[in-house]
């Protein structure tokens, strides 16, 4: 454990024995009132004289060189194995024995990954296996600055629940992949969200795809949604690659509002991350939050939970507040009746922002 910078025989303890020494008192006096062996101070008094105060600072312990330390192409090789493929030491050193014919211990393979800084999974970044980069945190510092939007992909909820309410293999697992109505092969709910990145409001809704169009329609109707918070200008709008994110309606609808496109870097989910966090609370707290009978009674619930969401839940990142503590109108509720979403045809008509406001 450190000590005290102005504690006895620290860096500033030993200056003044060693100052003590340069006025000409025997050093065998000064150790011996200080409780040191007189080597001990001698040793002291040397690096004093020789680098000043720099040299009573504590000394590593480690040696100037190990001649038995492991070859540097060897570690090389352990560190390219943990990046590629993640690997603990022992599995490490068992791929090194089975296909490098390289035999290192396990704790071998430890010490290296320690010296090389990725000796926990927490030091790599997942998908890359790069060293992880400290966190870089951003907060644009007014609401409709930026937007976050993203697409969450959930299967649907067959009427009288599926097998995560009953239990795979369950009577009700089985009813509900009989071939009835809403029964069987249902599909998949398609949860488009928005997020401001200033007041962490969010606008979700479950919609039937990913087109480009589905995409770009939910963009005008999230704008109007933000538009009742006060929220009248969004000027940049930040999505991953996804390709509904690169078709025409989607430019085409972010131009009629006036919003310039940032994209993330490919495989970075962690650039859009405070809609990606949204979502993992939307999955906890609304989707798998308890047993829902059907689909359509867990999109009924959709509404109540942005409501809490919006004017209630504590944001640990805005002190313990709501979002809506921070945008300039926070008296909107959406209705008991639900979010309204429109059907979806073969062929979607494209709307404009002036027919969604008019």
């Amino acid at each position: 454990m450190p000590s005290h910078p102005n504690a006895p025989l620290t860096a500033a303890g030993r200056r003044r024995l060693c100052e003590r020494v340069d006025q000409r008192r025997p050093i065998a006096h000064v150790a011996s009132e200080a409780g040191i062996s007189r080597r001990c101070l001698a040793k002291w008094h040397a690096r004093w004289v020789e680098a000043g105060p720099a040299g009573l600072l504590d000394h590593s312990s480690a040696p100037n060189s190990s001649p038995g330390q492991t070859d540097p192409e060897i570690e090389q090789l352990v560190e390219s194995l943990r990046r590629q493929t993640k690997y603990g030491a022992a599995r490490l050193s068992a791929v090194l024995r089975d296909e490098h014919r390289i035999v290192i211990a396990p704790v071998t393979v430890h010490r290296i990954l320690v010296r090389k800084g990725i000796s926990r999974v927490s030091d790599l970044d997942p998908p890359t296996g790069e060293q992880l980069r400290t966190v870089l945190r951003f907060e644009h510092d007014e609401a409709g600055s930026m937007i976050h939007v993203d697409v969450k992909k959930i299967g649907r909820i067959p009427t009288g629940g599926g097998w995560w309410a009953h239990g795979r293999g369950s009577d009700g697992h089985r009813a509900s992949k009989r071939q009835g109505e809403g029964t069987g092969r249902i599909g998949y709910t398609y949860l488009h969200s928005a997020l401001d990145d200033h007041s962490r409001l969010a606008y979700t809704e479950p919609l039937e795809n990913e087109k480009g169009v589905t995409a770009a329609d939910f963009w005008l109707r999230s704008v109007v949604f933000f538009a009742e918070h006060g929220i009248t200008s969004i000027r940049r709008a930040l999505t991953d690659n996804g390709s509904c994110y690169r078709s025409k309606a989607w430019a085409k609808a972010l131009q009629d509002t006036g919003t310039v496109h940032k994209r993330t870097k490919p495989y970075t989910p962690r650039t859009n991350g405070k809609v990606e966090r949204y979502q993992g609370t939307l999955a906890r707290e609304w989707a798998y939050v308890r047993e829902y009978d059907s689909e359509a009674e867990r999109r009924a619930a959709l509404p109540g939970f942005l409501n809490f969401y919006n004017y209630e839940r504590p944001h640990s990142a805005l002190g313990h507040r709501p979002p809506a503590s921070r945008v300039p109108l926070s008296t909107y509720r959406l209705t008991a009746e639900g979010i309204i979403v429109p059907d979806i045809p073969e062929r979607p008509l494209q709307l404009s922002f002036d027919d969604l406001t008019a």
